[in-house]
């Protein structure tokens, strides 16, 4: 499961995985970034708050997932990773080599300076 939410007034798109990730949550993530992209031309950033990667619910969320980074990479700006995960925190550096987006790790208590980030 994944909730989203779009700060229409920064153009950033903020996901929090709540459990494994579906078809349906990229499908409805999607949906709401195009929609701003279709009027704004970009995203200004997405910001990714999880205390873990909580993987696909199955071959379907994994596809979703990947389709939704190859739709939306060039269209948005900076990706903050909010979360204390060692594993999340080495994403950037993978990242970095397959996207468009500057990706960057921030500890799981700074939201705050993650959206300060994506917003300069």
């Amino acid at each position: 499961m994944l909730e989203h939410e779009v700060l229409t007034e920064k153009g950033i798109l903020i996901a929090r995985p709540k459990g494994p990730l579906t078809g349906d949550d990229f499908s409805a993530l999607s949906a709401d970034a195009d929609a701003y992209i279709e009027v704004h031309g970009v995203l200004n950033g997405l910001m990714i708050c999880a205390e873990a990667f909580p993987g696909w619910d199955g071959f379907g969320g994994f596809v979703s997932h990947f389709k939704f980074v190859r739709d939306h990479h060039r269209k948005i700006s900076k990706v903050a990773l909010v979360s204390d995960s060692n594993v999340l925190a080495l994403l950037p550096k993978i990242a970095g080599h397959f996207v468009a987006a500057e990706v960057k790790h921030f500890n799981g208590d700074n939201e705050v300076g993650a959206l300060a980030w994506i917003d300069a």
